[in-house]
């Protein structure tokens, strides 16, 4: 990847990340929104410090680990990437609540017209306030979207140091699991 100025940066904050999508996904992956970096590049998780590309491979998802510029493969394995609120930032915690909101209303949406048979929020307080679920918890939601299952994962980003590498993927392989499991498998929350 091409070094990205201080001026490329600050211009990504009016550019949009497109989806990488399809109708029919097994997990249709949420990001809470895309980073500068993210946005300037085009490739969602693009910071090198954030461990969703490394924890994506390692929780058996994708056979090799995936350079975020090679994110064009995912529909291939099922799998798709979206965001909860499209604008971009340097920091979540520039985020309004309402944006929140609004992007859980436009990604309620989303999920009915491609029907992933999973929805999987990287962040549970994104998802908390998206969706007004106060008690979420990382791991399956009650909550559907249609026939869409919901699983919260943790947040990849480098600054989330409740999580490990290796506890990460562990969760994210949980998902896997019940993903491949199909849709008659009811795993249902964990407390």
């Amino acid at each position: 990847m091409s070094r990205i100025t201080r001026q490329e940066l600050e211009a990504a904050r009016d550019r949009l990340l497109p989806d990488v999508v399809a109708d029919g996904l097994r997990v249709l992956f949420c990001g809470i929104n895309p980073g500068l970096l993210s946005a300037a590049t085009g490739h969602h998780f693009a910071r090198p410090g954030n461990r969703f590309w490394p924890v994506l491979h390692r929780s058996g998802f994708t056979p090799r680990l995936l350079k975020p510029s090679e994110q064009e493969l995912l529909p291939s394995y099922g799998l798709g990437i979206t965001n909860v609120v499209a604008r971009a930032s340097a920091r979540a915690d520039e985020l309004t609540a309402e944006e929140y909101r609004e992007g859980g209303r436009l990604l309620t949406a989303k999920v009915a017209r491609l029907r992933p048979r999973w929805l999987a929020v990287v962040g549970v307080t994104a998802y908390r306030t998206a969706f007004d679920e106060r008690k979420a918890h990382v791991g399956p939601q009650e909550r559907m979207f249609g026939s869409t299952r919901v699983w919260v994962l943790p947040n990849p980003s480098g600054l989330n140091a409740h999580w490990s590498v290796e506890s990460m993927a562990e969760e994210f392989a949980r998902l896997r699991v019940a993903a491949e499991a199909g849709p008659q498998a009811q795993t249902g929350p964990q407390a």
